[in-house]
């Protein structure tokens, strides 16, 4: 079936439909990850965006259901060159195409995603529209440039807390829409865990004395999230061991007085080189953002991280606090970070 994804500049892309049928209004954002799909589609910090992954051929490992990093796919859009017609791999339950209709997730194959890459990188992300319809343009545009995804963490925030013991610190998560394998992390290291919504009051999760608070991940322009602000610099304020993650980074330096700004087409993917500053080393990190912290007071906090590639700021050790945040997902060789924050509440991992 026919399909074409509209972007907001008047563009029109040709290709066919693949996934649910259903039409499809929102932020366009490019992937450079080879592999990942299955992680990156149920991020629930892609809520209100569609992915164009750049590697050419994709699905042809299919999807262990096992990987996701949430229960259900956050993206609402896919957007490949071609979608692998056969899939194999001893791990795979489903395949890509039947993943997408299973959680009513429409996508486009055949377009030329180098092209709409490139103008992504160029212009910055845009608003898109994928239908299988019949369209008026100069009506779709208009609409488009009206279109704005709001309420991010409301939509992907947890309905009720869960606890995951553990012999170790008793840890508090705020759920702005933190993936699994940040919890999995935690978990590895013994950790006694609480996963608050993040609707849930601060007073109530600073009175039970946690030994410390993880930020998580989510979605959204962190600027409009005026009432999370305020809980997270009675966080601040406190003495309590902070470790912040992707969106937490962000809304940690904007209660501690810093600036943050959209980027102009985002860090999205699973290579970017950022500089350790304690350490002296270089690691390849996953990212996915479209904000970032741009200036924040030298008495305030000190750069600790940093991107090789556009020297923008990737985290903040806070002076006088126990406080440290990353732009990236620690994972695999930064997996480390974990540890220092184990140690930054007086512990250590495994415990």
């Amino acid at each position: 079936m026919k399909a074409y994804l509209i972007l907001e500049d008047g563009s029109v892309y040709e290709g066919e439909s693949i996934g649910a049928v259903r039409d499809c209004t929102c932020e366009i954002v490019a992937n450079t990850s080879v592999v990942g799909y299955v992680e990156t589609l149920s991020d629930p910090s892609y809520y209100g965006q569609g992915v164009v992954l750049t590697y050419p051929i994709v699905g042809s490992y299919g999807v262990n259901l096992s990987d996701m990093e949430s229960e259900r796919i956050w993206a609402k859009c896919l957007i490949v060159r071609e979608l692998s017609e056969a899939a194999s791999n001893f791990r795979m339950e489903i395949t890509l195409s039947d993943y997408l209709c299973r959680y009513g997730v429409t996508g486009i194959e055949g377009v030329d995603t180098r092209a709409i890459a490139s103008k992504l990188r160029d212009k910055g992300s845009m608003t898109g529209f994928v239908t299988t319809a019949h369209f008026e343009l100069d009506e779709v545009v208009a609409k488009l440039k009206e279109y704005k995804a709001k309420n991010g963490i409301k939509a992907v925030t947890s309905v009720s807390s869960r606890h995951i013991e553990g012999s170790g610190k008793k840890v508090a998560v705020i759920d702005y829409g933190v993936k699994k394998s940040i919890v999995e992390s935690l978990k590895a290291r013994n950790l006694d865990i609480t996963v608050y919504p993040a609707t849930t009051p601060i007073d109530e999760i600073l009175e039970k004395k946690y030994d410390g608070i993880v930020l998580s991940n989510g979605p959204g322009n962190p600027c409009e999230y005026e009432d999370v602000i305020a809980d997270v610099k009675k966080i601040y304020q406190s003495d309590i061991a902070v470790l912040g993650i992707e969106l937490g980074h962000e809304l940690m330096a904007l209660a501690a007085g810093g600036s943050v700004e959209k980027m102009e087409h985002g860090h999205r993917g699973g290579n970017y080189p950022v500089k350790f500053n304690d350490l002296g080393r270089f690691y390849i990190t996953s990212q996915n953002h479209g904000y970032v912290v741009t200036a924040i007071d030298e008495s305030v906090a000190e750069v600790s991280h940093y991107n090789i590639n556009d020297s923008t700021i990737e985290g903040l050790k806070y002076k006088g606090k126990n406080i440290l945040t990353v732009q990236f997902a620690p994972c695999h060789e930064t997996d480390f970070i974990y540890d220092n924050f184990v140690s930054m509440m007086g512990g250590c991992e495994n415990a």
